[in-house]
Parts: C-alpha cells; structure tokens; sequence
C-alpha cells in the first residue's frame, strides 16, 4: 500500500496512561501541519471493529496536554484477536478512506497492531505508552515518569507515619511481569528493601536485611513490593510472615492500585509523548509502516513492531547494584 497519505487514525488501546492525551495532540497536530486529515477512534480496537470515529482537528485538541487519561476513551478487545474482528476493523478504515493507523498503548496493543499490520499490510504506527516501561526498544514509555512520581509522593508521606512508630510498611506498586516501578521509585525512596519480578528473594533474604536495617539502627522500614514479585503468595501473606519473626513491629500493607495511572502527566511525559507523536506522523509520511517509535539516549528512533514486541525491556544491572549498596 504506497498511496499518499490523506487521511489517518488514532486510538489508545489496552491500561491507560498518563500522557495519552498528550501523545493524541501531538499526533492531531502533526497531521494538520502536514495537511493531513486527522480521526480519532474511540474505545480502543473494540471501536475500530465498531467504527465508532470521531474527526479532530488541531481546536479539538486545546488544552489536552496536561490531563490524565484518554480522551478517545480505552478498552482490551477480545474479537480483535481473531482474524475476523480484525476484518472488520480493515473493513472500517477502508469505508472512512482511511490510509493510516497510529496506535498507542503497552505490549499488548503492539500486538495487535502487529498482528493487523501483517495480515492486511495496512499501515501501522505505534507509540509506546504504559507504566510499566516494559516495552522493549525505548528507553521511556509514556506513563512511566508520571506514575514514579505518585509511588515517590505516596513513599514520603507513609515514610512520615512510618518514622512515628516502629512500624514495618509493605508498599504494592504496579508490576505484573516488570519492576520498573518498583525498583526506581524504592532507590528514589530510600527504601529499605525492593522485591521484584526478576530478582529472585526469598523471605530469609528479607528477613536477613531488614534485621541488618534495624542493627544499624533504623525504627521503621519501608518495603516496595511489585506486584508480580513472588516472594510471597501475596503482599499481605508476606506482611505475615514477616510479623512472625519481627513480632514487636506493626506490619502494615499499603496497595498504591490505580492511583499510579491517574493524574496529569508530568512534564517529562508531555514532552516525550508530543516528540513521539510527531516522529510517529512523520514515519507515516516517510512510508514507513509496521514500526514503533521509541527513545535511546534522548533520540527519537524507529523499530519495528516486531521486535518491539518479541522481547521486554531488562532492568538496568547497575540500578540493582545501587538499590542493594544504598538500602540500609
């Protein structure tokens, strides 16, 4: 497909994000730049196949760059898995002569556009935008930034409550499979131990080092927990088993849940997501399709899809190192 480009679409699909908005501006704006029409489609992959299709123009967008959330609205779309919900999708774009998609979201929204792009050779873009920062070949995703600064904000203000008494605070972040969050947020929080999905620690190995905190004299700990850590079966079973050998210590279990994806975005994200808007419109326009734009070394780069999405983004070696140097 080596038409022009006339006409392209943009969604946000799969965990919301802060900085979608900001990505979607970025996105709407560019396309009038280049004169180019621009439709939002609302609901994710499940309004693609639905055909639910909104135009933007470069007013609709005013003031959008600090607001959490998506404005097109997000979804998991299950018929989008299968070859004939995709048809329906392409079905769709051709009724609107739409010659472009740009699509923003984690891993599994990549996967899906992948998965339509090779099965139409219709033009996909892709923005990577989640928390988790687990997309691989970028540095940042949108949403990363944003949601470290509430698990910073909420560490300070429990370390205050911690301080007061002898307390144990077992702090669950967001993380299912990475501990992006988890391990930045406890260096820049000064916890006293991180437990993450890649690492493999065991309750003895926990105990081991919070006894270490209290002989150097530490009254309260902070424990940052990912949610797909395994240390224990879960965040308040682990709180138990911890009470049994620091019984004289009251263990309590914050679960900081989605208060991480809400919010403005910080201005990181808003940046980083109106570079990336632009960089994915004008991939569009150099007839590159089936790619991701991403960031390395604070440059805007391009990778396919498929790569992006054939491995994770690894936690930095070096960071293990200063969070196990610096703990206690």
């Amino acid at each position: 497909m080596n038409k022009p480009i006339k006409k392209i679409a943009v969604l946000t699909s799969g965990c919301d994000a802060p900085g979608m908005n900001a990505a979607i501006r970025s996105v709407v704006r560019s396309c009038a730049h280049y004169s180019i029409n621009c439709v939002g489609i609302n609901r994710g992959y499940s309004g693609l196949i639905a055909g639910d299709f909104t135009p933007l123009s470069a007013r609709s967008v005013k003031n959008l760059i600090g607001k959490g959330g998506t404005m097109l609205k997000s979804s998991h779309c299950d018929d989008f898995k299968t070859i004939s919900g995709r048809e329906k999708a392409f079905e769709q774009l051709k009724k609107e002569a739409i010659d472009g998609l740009i699509i923003i979201g984690g891993d599994g929204t990549l996967k899906g556009g992948l998965d339509f792009f090779e099965q139409f050779n219709f033009p996909v873009n892709a923005i990577p935008a989640t928390i988790d920062n687990n997309v691989a070949g970028t540095d940042k995703t949108i949403g990363f930034d944003s949601a470290l600064n509430t698990v910073i904000d909420a560490i300070d203000k429990i370390r205050d409550t911690a301080n007061a008494h002898n307390r144990i605070f077992f702090i669950e972040v967001m993380g299912e499979d990475a501990g992006f969050i988890a391990l930045n947020a406890g260096i820049g929080g000064g916890a006293e131990e991180i437990l993450i999905p890649e690492t493999n620690t065991s309750v003895t190995e926990l105990v081991k080092s919070l006894k270490k905190s209290k002989d150097k004299g530490n009254n309260s700990s902070i424990v940052v927990v990912a949610e797909g850590d395994k240390t224990g079966s879960n965040v308040f079973e682990l709180a138990k088993e911890v009470n049994k050998i620091f019984p004289e210590d009251d263990m309590k279990v914050s679960v900081l849940g989605h208060i991480q994806r809400g919010g403005a975005p910080s201005c990181y994200d808003r940046v980083l997501a109106s570079r990336m808007g632009l960089a994915a419109v004008e991939a569009m326009l150099d007839k590159q399709k089936g790619i991701m734009v991403g960031i390395q070394n604070n440059k805007m780069v391009r990778v396919s899809i498929k790569d992006a999405v054939k491995s994770k983004n690894l936690i930095d070696k070096e960071l293990l190192k200063v969070a196990e140097i610096s703990s206690f």
